[in-house]
């Protein structure tokens, strides 16, 4: 059959067509020839081996002819007879004559380019990162390792795992590791859990170049804090560790932590408060006056007794619950009841009378 197509691209004969788009864009950037300036002539014959692959196996005529005939199919060679699969008008049995495209075309066709690295126009030269807080995230969509948001204007997961061999691991390609996640905290009030906000992480980091150079960089890593979210909440920014040949640059993950508060505790979605209130109170009545994470002055009224073990329960004041920030969970108010340390004659006396059955 000469070529095995479906082995170029790493995938089986049942593969369909988004099977091969993936394949094809894993392969393609890995083996593009302006990301391989070092053995560029080996890059070269597979990037061209590659791209008709995926022209042969994309297109269900050419498919057909070479499931049937192979690579000697697509040439337009006569098959044995009574095969059948060829057309017998015009050119007779050799009618059928696969002429490949372009390479650079094809890959211009997936990516809008036909060179991501080194022919985009000053892309490659951005060591000096002025105006970086509004280039928008610099590529974290789709783990780009490219500066500049490069997997936006190319679609969401274009770059997703662009250098690795994914389904092509039959090809004997060796497949890159990816560096271990680099965790750290993110310390948050309650009140920025609360209402939400937006923090600025400034990182540093080396990247390779098109012409296989290492350079640092600065970025400025946005991470907009939801309202309700609890510590241990994870905000990943795919692929944004070192860059190193081989490996798969590190995810870094903010991990959330929530700093102590002077008022308020928190338990799950509830917010919990406690008064600190003397017998008398406990026994004849108490107002709560609290200040609300977001600033409001809330005034409670209790009635009740107020027993050891009394927790007042105010719906809709606790915090915001993060799939539906609209809702809220409760707020706890609990008491300590300061109890007198002694009591005179007179007074045990009166109390005695005054709470007598």
């Amino acid at each position: 059959m000469g070529v095995d197509y479906y082995r170029v691209l790493g995938v089986d004969k049942s593969a369909k067509d988004d099977d091969l788009k993936k394949a094809y864009r894993k392969l393609a950037m890995k083996w593009h020839p302006d990301k391989n300036p070092n053995n560029k002539k080996e890059a070269e014959a597979k990037f061209k081996q590659i791209s008709e692959a995926y022209e042969v196996l994309s297109d269900s005529q050419k498919r057909v002819i070479y499931d049937q005939y192979g690579e000697e199919g697509l040439k337009g060679q006569v098959p044995p007879p009574g095969a059948g699969g060829f057309g017998s008008g015009g050119d007779g049995p050799t009618s059928f004559r696969f002429n490949p495209r372009s390479a650079d075309d094809i890959f211009a066709e997936f990516f809008g380019f036909s060179s991501p690295f080194g022919g985009m126009g000053g892309m490659s030269g951005m060591s000096g990162m002025s105006g970086m807080s509004g280039m928008g995230g610099m590529g974290t969509r789709g783990g780009s390792r490219f500066p500049g948001g490069m997997g936006g204007m190319f679609g969401d997961d274009i770059f997703g795992s662009a250098f690795g061999a994914g389904e092509g691991a039959s090809m004997n390609y060796q497949q890159p590791r990816k560096a271990a996640p680099i965790e750290n905290r993110l310390p948050c009030s309650l009140e920025d859990l609360y209402k939400g906000t937006t923090k600025k992480m400034k990182i540093s980091r080396e990247i390779v170049d098109a012409s296989g150079k290492i350079m640092t960089v600065e970025e400025i890593l946005t991470i907009d804090i939801k309202p309700g979210w609890k510590k241990g909440t994870k905000i990943t920014f795919p692929e944004k560790g070192n860059e190193s040949p081989n490996v798969i640059p590190a995810d870094i993950v903010f991990i959330i932590d929530e700093k102590p508060h002077d008022v308020f505790t928190r338990e799950g979605n509830d917010l919990i408060v406690t008064q600190k209130i003397s017998l008398v109170e406990a026994l004849t009545g108490y107002t709560v006056h609290l200040t609300t994470l977001d600033g409001r002055s809330l005034t409670i009224p209790i009635n009740s007794v107020i027993h050891p073990g009394y927790e007042e329960v105010v719906s809709r004041e606790g915090m915001p619950i993060p799939k539906d920030p609209s809702r809220k969970g409760n707020l706890r108010i609990k008491f300590d009841i300061r109890f007198p340390s002694r009591l005179t004659s007179e007074q045990k006396v009166g109390i005695k009378r005054l709470l007598a059955p």
